[in-house]
Parts: structure tokens; sequence; C-alpha cells
């Protein structure tokens, strides 16, 4: 499905919903037909499809260098764990996605009858009743690529969010990798982490996964 028909076009997409460790980023990106089809030419696409180690966290960055040059706008914001935690608690993690979405599309002076893309049919289809154009669709990157240069700003600053986590934990625990999800290499580090302090590091997210109620339970609860 194409939805390149009406420009500017703005895209929307986030970055880091799931990860156990770290922020969760939401990008917006404006363009006009010829930065398009240029960043078009250059690349842009889907995000994750891009992986997640060093060659790919290179390229992301590249990209998104460009996509800065040439876009009407480019915003992201960062939402830091525990904002996440207190709305997820509440059940309310689309609403903040929701809420943060409208703060980028208004500072960003998105008109009502923008032309907007949006990734992910559930969580943001209410943003119609403000934005009645606005489109909302999974795996929106596939669909438009104002959509996929957002995914790569959000993945770009949750890559660099990460990036300044294991750096400050590099020192006491070695290196740390697996992207802040919870896969080995993040338990280990969680693991690691708790055997010194008896809890989890601040930027592990709290209400990830099962209810839990302490260090000891959370990790207990983790899938090896």
């Amino acid at each position: 499905m194409s939805l390149e028909h009406t420009w500017p076009a703005w895209g929307l997409d986030e970055a880091g919903r799931g990860p156990i460790l770290g922020p969760m980023t939401l990008a917006l990106v404006a363009l006009d037909a010829e930065p398009a089809a240029e960043l078009r030419s250059l690349g842009v696409q889907d995000s994750k499809r891009f992986g997640a180690g060093p060659k790919a966290q290179e390229l992301r960055a590249s990209l998104a260098l460009e996509i800065r040059r040439l876009a009407r706008v480019c915003v992201h914001v960062e939402i830091h764990v525990d904002v996440i935690d207190e709305h997820t608690f509440r059940g309310q993690l689309n609403v903040l996605e929701q809420r943060t979405a409208l703060r980028l599309l208004a500072d960003s002076g998105a008109p009502e009858d923008a032309h907007i893309i949006a990734d992910g049919c559930r969580i943001f289809t209410p943003l119609q009743r403000s934005y009645p154009r606005l489109c909302a669709v999974d795996k929106g990157e596939s669909a438009h690529v104002a959509v996929a240069a957002a995914s790569i700003i959000a993945k770009h600053a949750r890559d660099e969010a990460f990036a300044a986590i294991a750096a400050r934990y590099a020192p006491e625990f070695g290196p740390i990798a697996g992207g802040g999800y919870l896969n080995a290499a993040t338990r280990r580090f969680l693991d690691a982490y708790n055997k010194v302090h008896a809890r989890l590091p601040p930027e592990a997210r709290k209400s990830w996964g099962a209810e839990k109620v302490d260090a000891g339970a959370q990790l207990a609860l983790m899938p090896e």
C-alpha cells in the first residue's frame, strides 16, 4: 500500500516501546515531494530492516543526517523510563504515545488538515479527532517514506540513548550489548547489576512484562 500522493507529508513513528532498558523515542518528519524522492533513492526505509549491530547504527546515523538536511520538519522526543513506568502501570502506554505525538505535531506547526501518516493503527487512529486527515497504519514505514524517515530518526535517537547507558556502566560491568531488549546480553547486565546493588538500574523499566514488586522478583520473572 502506498500513501505517497499528497505533499507535504508528515510521518510519525516510535522506537523503543518494547525494551526493558532505556527510553522510548518518538519522531516526526515532514517532507516535500522532491526531498522525499531523494531520501528514497538514498535508501531510507524501515529502520528495523537495518538490524541492530554497529554497521546498522552507522547507517542510521548517516541517513539521519540526510533526513535532517532535507526535511521540512525533523523533530524527536525522548520519553524517560519513569514516565513510561507511570503510564504503563496504569495501562496507559498508548495514551502516553498519543499525547506525545499530539505535542510534537502542535509544537511543529502541523496544520489541522495536514497529511499525516502514523505507524500503528490502534495507537494513533484516535489522533484523527485532532487531525482528520491522519492515516494510522500498521507497517507504516513501508507505506510512506516520511514514516520511514521518522523511523530512522527515532531509532537513531534510541541508539544514542542506549549507547550513553552502556558507556555509563561499562567501567563497572564491561561492554553492554543487547540494545536494552530482554535478551541474553541485557539479562547478564541486569543480573550483574542486581548482584552488586540489590536492585535494578534506574534506566530499567519497573513496569516491564508481568507484575513485579521488587528487583529480585523482576529478575526471577524474566524468561531465560
